[in-house]
């Protein structure tokens, strides 16, 4: 059976955190999260444009400010987090950057890799506390299709310093989101409560593509209504991830559809790179360490 926006079961009670919820993925996960009766709260770089998120959505919804480029927001934001709400249920890491120009975070990280992985790494630190306790609880983390292009962790050379490449900057992010989650949930196994999932959008036709080079953009413009889908159907994947009580910790969920570009959403397999055990335990460590962020959960041990 096709998984659908109307399997999502009620939410009341329930905390959810999206960051970058006020477009696109993060907005169609916010607002149906919302609508089902959680207590949502859009984590946002641009306030103002939250608060007009917000107003969009029916429900108890609520705006803090959090910009994944800065580590001192970060922590700005876990703090009030936790001064707001004392547990939470669900953190959705969906907030992202995509093909951008080289360019660093105020932390001198390369943008795309200090966005969508450092980022996310240190708020999950931050904050995992407050979803340990919580019986089914869930670290969602999305990731893309584009782990797959061209992408590697480049330990030799993290932040491109040498040299660039936009999508393999890109893909070198979002295998990091991937094996961030495979570790996590690693670590987490052993407490029984907290799951961590990923999750990808397909091809969806959403902001993220605005730094995708004219050569490239104009021909998925044209193709837009063939080989992408709106952010709607983008969101599923997220939304099953974060609320179908089938899921497990550790799976990866993305569109049915050919080559995984739209659908309904069901359960994939990443590359066989996203799995490697330690390229993973070497993430984690060189991420606590960049970021300075320690999790309240220890390393598992790993079958021989």
């Amino acid at each position: 059976m096709k998984w659908t926006e109307q399997q999502i079961p009620r939410q009341d009670g329930r905390v959810a955190v999206v960051t970058g919820a006020n477009t696109g993925l993060g907005f169609e996960t916010a607002r149906r999260l919302a609508e089902r009766g959680a207590s949502v709260v859009l984590a946002v770089r641009d306030t103002e444009k939250g608060k007009l998120a917000a107003a969009r959505m029916n429900g108890d919804v609520s705006v803090r400010e959090l910009d994944l480029t800065s580590l001192e927001s970060v922590r700005a934001a876990a703090d009030g987090l936790r001064a707001a709400h004392p547990r939470i249920d669900l953190l959705i890491n969906n907030a992202g950057v995509m093909y951008t120009p080289k360019q660093t975070t105020r932390d001198g990280f390369e943008m795309q890799f200090g966005t969508n992985h450092l980022g996310h790494f240190a708020l999950t630190g931050l904050l995992l506390d407050l979803l340990l306790p919580v019986p089914g609880s869930r670290v969602v983390t999305v990731s893309s299709t584009g782990h797959r292009i061209r992408a590697a962790i480049h330990f030799d050379d993290l932040q491109w310093e040498r040299s660039y490449g936009r999508a393999a900057a890109y893909g070198q992010s979002k295998l990091a989101n991937l094996m961030f989650t495979y570790e996590l949930q690693r670590r987490l196994a052993a407490h029984g409560t907290t799951v961590a999932v990923a999750a990808h959008p397909g091809v969806s036709n959403t902001e993220l593509t605005r730094n995708t080079p004219s050569v490239v953009r104009r021909p998925v413009t044209w193709l837009a209504p063939v080989i992408t889908q709106p952010a709607t159907a983008g969101a599923l994947p997220t939304l099953r991830a974060a609320t179908d009580p089938s899921v497990l910790g550790g799976q990866y969920y993305g569109p049915d559809g050919l080559g995984e570009v739209r659908g309904h959403p069901r359960l994939v397999t990443s590359s066989p790179e996203s799995y490697d055990v330690t390229v993973q335990q070497r993430l984690w460590a060189v991420s606590e360490d960049l970021t300075g962020v320690r999790f309240p959960v220890g390393q598992a041990a790993v079958a021989a």
